[in-house]
């Protein structure tokens, strides 16, 4: 792209003539006038455009960087609303628990665990050493309520209770 000036270009200026014969090395040199040169550099046309494209892309990248902040800024809100979650049920689960463990019942059962009951309780424990039970005794799940052992009708179950067993 040229630039054009408004004055045209000036023709060379005649040279004076001197008193000399030969015509001075000085005259011949002169420099010529660089204002009617189009510049081949950067103009201002060219500079502002540059400074609206580093503009443009300043702000593409501003806008970016704030859009990418809000994302972040979101998906911590969201993990700290699950975790909120999750203490809030904690916090609950450990209430329930402090009610659990004020009650009377509960304090009586653990004061049993260290021998410590009622005046009226007596306290017992197994020894360790002791052997273990045999498969019928009373509780166990051979003995339970509802598992029949003879195949007798309900009558004769109900004359064994009233009148014991025949043996």
């Amino acid at each position: 792209m040229t630039r054009q000036t408004d004055a045209p270009p000036l023709d060379d200026e005649a040279v004076e003539p001197t008193t000399d014969a030969a015509p001075s090395v000085m005259s011949r040199l002169t420099a010529p006038d660089l204002t009617t040169l189009p510049v081949a550099g950067i103009t201002g046309r060219r500079m502002a455009i540059a400074l609206g494209l580093l503009l443009s892309i300043w702000i593409v990248l501003m806008f970016a960087r704030q859009v990418s902040e809000a994302a972040a800024a979101s998906t911590r809100a969201d993990v700290l609303v699950v975790s909120n979650d999750e203490q809030a049920a904690r916090v609950a689960a450990l209430s329930r628990e402090l009610q659990q463990i004020q009650r009377p019942r509960y304090i009586d059962q653990q004061a049993r665990a260290y021998g410590l009951g009622r005046t009226r309780e007596i306290a017992f424990s197994l020894d360790p050493n002791a052997p273990p039970l045999p498969d019928d005794a009373p509780g166990s799940a051979s003995v339970r309520l509802g598992t029949a052992t003879d195949d007798g009708s309900p009558l004769d179950h109900w004359l064994t209770l009233l009148f014991g067993s025949a043996d």
